[in-house]
């Protein structure tokens, strides 16, 4: 039988420190990708030449992509980091593997489709409460209201509350016309939408009417605590930290939480400060909450929102460095 060919490639990384973070302390997390994929992998400064056979020469590269995403979103890489991209980069494709999902009955699954996404759900899956930013179309929102079906079709919470908040992005609740209910529909619509794409919209109806799904605006939470719940706040970015603060304090008893949300699209007035930034910074080290960051690698609609995303980013970032008075 003749042997399977060995494939080399080298890596580049940005710089030596860089390097030092993602092979781990004394390569703990090198040796890890090498043993889980069967690569021979040899760092030398800000350099890594992997050896192996096509596919899994790919998955590392793959891996290290990800580990290499993490770190400049986060600062830092954990054991757990490793651990995930690896399971999401060898199974993330295999109907009921760790990132795929039941969210109907006759076996209909949801699985992702970035690596990015993988992580995503797989963060879903291992925590009670995960934050996911992320920019417009990278399947935030879709991935979190799957999850909680398919959470409520397995009979693991008996309730699922989606919630959004009723922040005018350049106009007025006011002028909308109709009662109350009227006016913040708007603003839920994306949140139906997504329901029904994923479940018969006359499943979602009747689940409605008797209370087992609830949409509402985030004011409507205050006072109140969910137990045996999936509970998603779509646009985090547009609540305030005193009105992240008492979302996430709704958590009951057998109860998850999830937040999206995308920094590049803050609604509130200057001078007030974003809660989904604030929750970010105040929980991303509290074991039993993950923070998730999708980028535009991670972009899932029309491939032309991938480009608009970076024209706009690009705009940003030279706006970002032109000089006071320039």
């Amino acid at each position: 039988m003749p042997e399977t060919p060995t494939v080399t490639r080298t890596l580049t990384l940005d710089s030596r420190e860089e390097a030092v973070i993602l092979f781990g302390p004394r390569d703990q997390f090198l040796r890890t990708v090498r043993d889980s994929l069967g690569v021979r992998v040899v760092a030398r400064g800000d350099t890594l030449q992997v050896d192996g056979t096509d596919e899994t020469v790919a998955q590392a590269e793959r891996v290290f992509q990800q580990l290499r995403t993490v770190l400049r979103k986060s600062g830092k890489l954990t054991t757990e980091d490793v651990r995930s991209v690896l399971e999401v980069v060898r199974g993330g494709d295999v109907r009921g593997g760790p990132t795929s999902m039941a969210v109907a009955d006759g076996g209909k699954y949801m699985r992702p489709r970035t690596d990015g996404q993988g992580r995503y759900v797989q963060a879903l899956k291992s925590h009670d409460l995960c934050i996911c930013v992320g920019p417009a179309g990278t399947g935030k929102t879709y991935l979190a209201v799957g999850w909680a079906v398919s959470l409520l079709r397995s009979g693991q919470v008996k309730k699922i509350v989606l919630v959004r908040p009723a922040v005018e992005a350049g106009e007025r609740l006011g002028f909308l016309p109709g009662d109350l209910i009227a006016k913040i529909n708007p603003y839920l619509r994306p949140l139906f939408d997504a329901l029904n794409d994923i479940m018969e919209p006359e499943t979602v109806r009747r689940y409605m009417e008797s209370d087992i799904i609830e949409i509402l605006p985030l004011a409507y939470m205050r006072g109140r605590t969910l137990n045996a719940a999936c509970i998603i706040l779509d646009e985090g970015q547009n609540a305030t930290a005193a009105q992240m603060k008492m979302f996430l304090t709704r958590m009951g008893h057998g109860s998850k939480i999830v937040v999206t949300g995308d920094m590049t699209q803050v609604d509130l007035p200057r001078t007030i400060r974003s809660g989904l930034a604030d929750a970010v910074q105040r929980l991303k080290n509290i074991e039993g909450i993950s923070v998730i960051y999708l980028d535009d690698a991670d972009i899932v609609r029309n491939p032309l929102v991938q480009k608009i995303v970076a024209a706009y980013d690009d705009d940003g970032d030279r706006r970002a460095r032109k000089p006071i008075g320039g």
